[in-house]
């Protein structure tokens, strides 16, 4: 079919009434889907439940360097577990500190030590008049959540397939009340985007006015490859050729790896900033849990242990990222309603329709019993510019309940641009 702004007004109108009539038979088979959070499906749970039998009553649970995991102690987290992580996230055992569960947990307690304490010396963020954060849109909506929890002005940055837009970040870091962006630099949430060496080069190379502005490198799918297994430069690498060892922080977790709610979270940093994170950090805490982190440590036993467990999940979800993305293909090129990515890793699929059509898809299909994440959720403040981005989740439903969304997903589409159109 032609695009529909070729279409004369009588051929729309057909269409249209065709597209109706496909919508109502969805909303007369009362659907329950759901594609609005990037969750392991149970299938990949079940993937992780022999870690559950490495530790037992009778196993030896003193570490490599002789600690009881059982008890208090090792603040930064046991040695195996920083080498295992370290090798995950492309860093050195020395710069790692492990936490529980949660990496974001981390990000959080990050900005909240800065609010309330300061970096490494300078005023604490609450002491500032204003803080500023820079936010490459579109963007992980738990990050934007952080960052106005504490009541700071984001400042939207544009996303290209190579990364963020570096001519902006370079020129609104020159603003001292500028003190950090968010960055996942594999497989970004949403658009699966792999920064280029480039744009990490110029990241690591900034120059902000602030001394206390820092990157945060979410690395939250640096394993997460749906194909061959792709590379970037390392952040903290970069950082130190450039003169600027302490610019970044880097997070890490197992949540998509082994279990969300029960895995190992890392962060890995300078050592000045390492430093200055545990001098805080033991007011907070004597040790994370030590047995999570053997258990993590002897059922994957080494960095090839986890890659091989990794190409388990991708062998199950991508079947539902290509059934997704073929039923884009068929239904919608060509049409001019929109675009979407073709991720090569990570959790999601980033679909931008026309300009203020993204409301009205996600609430159609809300209507049609699929459950979507908001529109406006991948911007700051939940508000996008253009009302067009939607993020596509397709990992936790079966296969055939990812097709029959994907259907829905693609009428509704054409439904509400042609719409919009008329």
């Amino acid at each position: 079919m032609k695009a529909y702004k070729d279409l004369s007004k009588e051929k729309r109108q057909e269409e249209l009434s065709r597209l109706k009539a496909q919508y109502q038979k969805y909303l007369d088979m009362n659907l329950s889907l759901n594609m609005a959070r990037g969750k392991p499906g149970s299938d990949q749970l079940d993937l992780s439940r022999g870690m559950l039998d490495v530790i037992n009553a009778e196993s030896d649970l003193t570490a490599s360097d002789g600690t009881d995991a059982r008890n208090y102690g090792c603040l930064d987290g046991l040695m195996e577990a920083k080498k295992l992580m370290a090798d995950m996230m492309d860093s050195k055992p020395e710069d790692m500190i492990i936490y529980g569960n949660s990496s974001l947990n981390i990000m959080y307690d990050q900005i909240s030590r800065s609010y309330s304490f300061g970096v490494m010396g300078e005023m604490p963020f609450c002491k500032q008049d204003k803080i500023k954060w820079l936010c490459p849109v579109p963007g992980y909506d738990r990050h934007f959540g952080i960052t106005e929890f504490f009541g700071f002005e984001m400042i939207n940055i544009p996303m290209d397939d190579h990364g963020p837009n570096m001519d902006m970040v370079e020129e609104y870091v020159k603003d001292p009340t500028v003190k950090g962006i968010w960055c996942v630099p594999k497989y970004s949430n949403p658009g699966g985007v792999v920064y280029s060496d480039e744009v990490i080069q110029r990241l690591a190379a900034l120059e902000p006015a602030a001394k206390d502005f820092r990157i945060y490198w979410d690395n939250a799918y640096c394993v997460h490859h749906l194909y061959e297994e792709i590379n970037i430069p390392d952040i903290l690498e970069e950082c130190k050729k450039a003169g600027h060892p302490n610019l970044v922080y880097k997070f890490g977790s197992t949540s998509k790896i082994t279990f969300p709610g029960a895995g190992i979270a890392a962060l890995a940093t300078s050592q000045d900033n390492k430093k200055d994170i545990l001098n805080q950090m033991k007011h907070q805490t004597i040790g994370h849990d030590k047995l999570n982190q053997l258990r993590h440590v002897r059922y994957f036993k080494d960095i090839n242990g986890l890659k091989e467990h990794m190409k388990k999940h991708a062998d199950i979800i991508r079947p539902k990222f290509e059934a997704v993305e073929e039923i884009l293909d068929r239904e919608l090129t060509g049409l001019g309603v929109g675009s979407w990515s073709k991720p090569r890793g990570g959790y999601f699929i980033s679909f931008t329709g026309n300009k203020n059509t993204a409301k009205a898809i996600v609430g159609k299909m809300k209507e049609a019993g699929v459950v979507m994440t908001g529109a406006g959720a991948t911007y700051p403040y939940g508000k996008d510019p253009d009302d067009a981005n939607i993020r596509i989740a397709p990992t936790l439903p079966p296969l055939d309940e990812i097709k029959l969304a994907a259907e829905v997903f693609a009428t509704v589409v054409k439904m509400v641009s042609l719409e919009q159109l008329i």
